[in-house]
C-alpha cells in the first residue's frame, strides 16, 4: 500500500507540472485549415463529394437555387412598400437531459432559406427598391474549441459563408447590433413574431428590438405566410428529393409488411420500419409513424405502438420517410395473417376504389376541398351498394354521418414538412410542382352499431403522394412501388418456398 501512495503521489506530482489544456484542447480537435478543406457543421463536397456537388449547400439544391429563394421572397414584398428587413431564426438545440442534447432539426422556413443546418442561427435580409439592393446576412454560432470537442465541428463565420453563398456572414453575438442598424429607420419588419417567442434568442436580441419598433408604431408584419407561398411550389431538385423519400419508404413497406405475424408487438414493426428507411439512405422517420392493430386504427393519430397484433386483425401503418429534409407520408393496412377476410376486404376495396378516382382528379385547376366533397360522396355511394349496415340505408342517407365514418380531409400538401405549408388554404387551386397526399378512409368502431357485427372494428386507411404535373391524365403517383392492391398484398405476405435444381 505505501509504495501504491508513492507512485500515486509521484505521478500526480508530474500532472501538475503539465499543460492540461494543451491535452483537453488539442488542435487534432480544431482545424485551422481554411473552409473548402476541413470538417464543416454539416456535410459538405469536402467531407461528402458522393453526397454533395461543389457549390451545393444541401444535397442536390445548389446556392444558386437557395439564392433565388430569398430574391423571390423580398420580391415579394415590393408591394408593401420600398424598403424591408426579414428576420428568419433557426432551431435552438434542445435537451433531453441535463447536457444531452435531442438530434438537431432545422426550423423549416430558415432551412428553405439558407440550407444551413447548425442550431442558433439567424437570417437577416434587406431590400431597398428604390436602390435596387438586396443583401443577405448570415449569423452563426462562433467556432469553439471546447464545445467541438464535445459536440463535432462547426462551421463558424468564415465556413457559412463559403457553404452558403450568402453575401455576409456575422457570428450570432452580433444580431443585437445588426438589428440595431434598422430601429430609427422606415424598413418594414417581417418576422413570424409568433415562432420568435420563448425562445433564448429571443429574450436576448430580439424582445427589446420588436418592443422598440412596435413602440415607434413601425409595421412589423407576418412572415410564414409569404415563404410557404413559395414552398407549396416545388423545384426539380426539390421534386427529386421527395420522390427519394417517397422511393425509400415504399421500399421499406416492402420489406416490413411480410414480417407482420399474430402476437408480434406494434414497436417491432416500428423498429423494422425504421431500420429499413435509414439502410436506404433516409435521416429519420419524417413523423412518428401510426402502428394500429385492429380496431386501435380508429385512432388516427395512434403513436404509442405498444400493443400484439391478434390473429384476424388488421394493422393499420402511417409512415414516411424523411430525405434530407423532404418528407414521404404513406398508409397501408393489411391483416396481420397475411389473408384479408371477406368484410376486410370490402371495406378494403371500397376505399382503395374511391382513393384511385381521386387520384384521377389531381390536376391542374382542381384543389383539395372539392376532391375532398368527391372523396366523401363516392364512400357513401360504395357503403350503400356493400350491405354493411344493419338497416338499408340509401347513399343520401348514408352521406348525412359519412363523416363520422371519415372523419378526416381527403389530403393536405405534403414536403418540407409531412403536414406542410399549413397557412396555404386547401381551396388553393393546383398547380404543376405542388404535390399533395390523397387518403381516403373508412372507420368502423368496435362498438358501432349501425354496422353488421362482423365489420366492426375494421379501419382502412390507404395515402399516396401525388405530384401535379402539366399533363391532365391524373396525378403522378410518387409512391407506386408501394403494395396496394389486395393481391398485391396477399403474394407479398405468401411465404416464398425455394426450390432447388
Amino acid at each position: 500500500m505505501k509504495i501504491l501512495l508513492k507512485h500515486a503521489r509521484s505521478f500526480i506530482g508530474c500532472c501538475s507540472s503539465l499543460n492540461v489544456g494543451r491535452f483537453s484542447r488539442s488542435a487534432a480537435n480544431f482545424s485551422t485549415l481554411p473552409p473548402e478543406r476541413r470538417t464543416l457543421g454539416q456535410p459538405s463536397h469536402f467531407t461528402h463529394p458522393h453526397l454533395i456537388k461543389i457549390n451545393e449547400v444541401t444535397p442536390r439544391i445548389s446556392q444558386k437555387e437557395y439564392e433565388g429563394r430569398r430574391l423571390r421572397l423580398l420580391h415579394k414584398l415590393k408591394k408593401e412598400g420600398n424598403k424591408h428587413v426579414v428576420i428568419v431564426n433557426g432551431n435552438e438545440l434542445q435537451y433531453m437531459s441535463e447536457d444531452i442534447p435531442y438530434p438537431f432539426h432545422q426550423k423549416n422556413n430558415f432551412l428553405y432559406l439558407t440550407g444551413f443546418l447548425e442550431p442558433n442561427s439567424c437570417l437577416i435580409m434587406e431590400a431597398d427598391f428604390n436602390r435596387d439592393h438586396f443583401h443577405a446576412t448570415l449569423l452563426v454560432p462562433n467556432r469553439d474549441i471546447s464545445r467541438e470537442l464535445w459536440n463535432g465541428p462547426r462551421s463558424g463565420v468564415d465556413g457559412a459563408l463559403y457553404l452558403t453563398g450568402v453575401e455576409q456572414t456575422e457570428t450570432i453575438d452580433n444580431l443585437g447590433e445588426v438589428l440595431g442598424q434598422y430601429l430609427d429607420d422606415d424598413h418594414v419588419i417581417w418576422c413570424d413574431y409568433r415562432d420568435l417567442q420563448h425562445t433564448q434568442m429571443y429574450y436576448q436580441h430580439f424582445r427589446g428590438f420588436l418592443d422598440s419598433v412596435l413602440s415607434n408604431e413601425r409595421p412589423v408584419r407576418n412572415l410564414k405566410s409569404l415563404v410557404q407561398e413559395l414552398r407549396v411550389v416545388k423545384s426539380e431538385s426539390e421534386l427529386n428529393l421527395l420522390g427519394e423519400a417517397c422511393h425509400v419508404t415504399g421500399e421499406a413497406l416492402k420489406q416490413a409488411i411480410p414480417t407482420t405475424q399474430p402476437d408480434m408487438n406494434e414497436r417491432a414493426l416500428h423498429a423494422i420500419l425504421d431500420c429499413e428507411c435509414r439502410l436506404r439512405g433516409a435521416q429519420i422517420l419524417a413523423y412518428p409513424p401510426v402502428i394500429a392493430g385492429g380496431s386501435r386504427g380508429n385512432i388516427l393519430h395512434y403513436i404509442n405502438n405498444n400493443q400484439r397484433f391478434d390473429d384476424g386483425d388488421m394493422v393499420l401503418v402511417d409512415v414516411g420517410a424523411e430525405f434530407y429534409g423532404y418528407c414521404a407520408d404513406i398508409t397501408r393496412t393489411w391483416p396481420v395473417n397475411g389473408r384479408f377476410t371477406t368484410e376486410q376486404r370490402k371495406i378494403y376495396e371500397i376505399v382503395l376504389h374511391v382513393q384511385l378516382a381521386c387520384i384521377e382528379l389531381c390536376t391542374p385547376g382542381n384543389d383539395l376541398d372539392s376532391i375532398y366533397g368527391v372523396m366523401l360522396h363516392l364512400l357513401a355511394q360504395e357503403l350503400a351498394a356493400g350491405d354493411v349496415f344493419v338497416e338499408k340505408l340509401t347513399a343520401k342517407e348514408i352521406y348525412q354521418s359519412i363523416r363520422s365514418f371519415c372523419p378526416h380531409h381527403v389530403g393536405h400538401w405534403l414536403g418540407m414538412d409531412v403536414h406542410d405549408t399549413s397557412t396555404i388554404p386547401r381551396s388553393t387551386k393546383f398547380v404543376p410542382g405542388m404535390v399533395v397526399t390523397i387518403e381516403p378512409g373508412l372507420y368502423m368502431g368496435a362498438d358501432d352499431a349501425r354496422v353488421k357485427e362482423e365489420f366492426r372494428g375494421i379501419a382502412v386507411r390507404i395515402e399516396d403522394d401525388v405530384m401535379i404535373t402539366t399533363k391532365g391524365t391524373g396525378g403522378h403517383v410518387l409512391t407506386t412501388n408501394s403494395p396496394k392492391t389486395v393481391e398485391e398484398i396477399e403474394k407479398l405476405m405468401t411465404p416464398q418456398t425455394s426450390t432447388s435444381s
